[in-house]
C-alpha cells in the first residue's frame, strides 16, 4: 500500500468517525413493499319465522324476518371433525354477515367452507316463533352456495357464501275448520 493510499484510507475514517460523533445515521430504506392483502371466507343469510298458513312446508310465504337470531356455522374437516365453530346473530332486518377468521384452507378438497360448512338454527328470540324448521335442509346443516359476491377494500377481500334463507316456525298455530263440502 502505497503513502497515497493510506493517506486516503486515513482520511475516509476521520470522515467516517466524525459523521458519526455527529448524531449522522443513514436514512432508512426507500423501498416500500405493498401491505399484505387478507383474503376472508364469510357467510350471510336471512331468518325468517315461516306463518302457520305454509308451516311445515318449505315455503316463506308471508314469512317475517327475525331479529336478534342466532344462527352458527359449523365446519368439517376431512376426517368429519368440527375444524370450525361460529355463532352469528342476526340484525334488525334478520340479516346476517359473519367472517370465517381462523378457518383455515388446506389444499385438500374438503377442507373448503362450500364444501365443508354449513348453517344451522341456534336459537330465536322470539318465544311464539322458536321452532326449528327444514327448510334448506336446516336440520342437518343448510349448505352454503358461492354466488360470486366478493368485498373488496385497499387491503381486505372477503370471498362471501350465502345460507339458507333459513326460519324458525311457530310453536303453536290456531287450528283450522276442515273444509266443508
Amino acid at each position: 500500500m502505497g503513502p497515497r493510499s493510506l493517506t486516503f484510507s486515513v482520511l475516509v475514517i476521520l470522515i467516517a468517525a466524525t459523521t458519526l460523533a455527529n448524531g449522522y445515521s443513514p436514512p432508512p430504506p426507500t423501498t416500500a413493499y405493498p401491505a399484505v392483502k387478507t383474503v376472508e371466507a364469510a357467510v350471510e343469510g336471512m331468518v325468517y319465522c315461516q306463518s302457520c298458513d305454509t308451516s311445515g312446508s318449505w315455503s316463506l310465504a308471508g314469512a317475517e324476518a327475525i331479529a336478534g337470531a342466532k344462527i352458527s356455522i359449523i365446519c368439517k374437516n376431512h376426517k368429519q371433525r368440527v375444524s370450525f365453530y361460529k355463532v352469528f346473530q342476526t340484525n334488525s332486518y334478520g340479516y346476517f354477515y359473519g367472517e370465517l377468521k381462523g378457518f383455515k384452507l388446506t389444499p385438500h378438497f374438503l377442507d373448503h367452507p362450500l364444501h365443508s360448512c354449513r348453517a344451522k338454527l341456534v336459537s330465536s328470540p322470539r318465544e311464539d316463533c322458536n321452532l326449528f324448521s327444514n327448510i334448506n335442509n336446516a336440520l342437518d346443516g343448510a349448505p352454503l352456495r358461492y354466488d360470486e359476491k366478493r368485498i373488496k377494500w385497499t387491503n381486505y377481500e372477503a370471498v362471501v357464501y350465502a345460507a339458507g334463507p333459513l326460519a324458525f316456525r311457530p310453536d303453536h298455530c290456531p287450528a283450522t275448520a276442515p273444509p266443508t263440502y
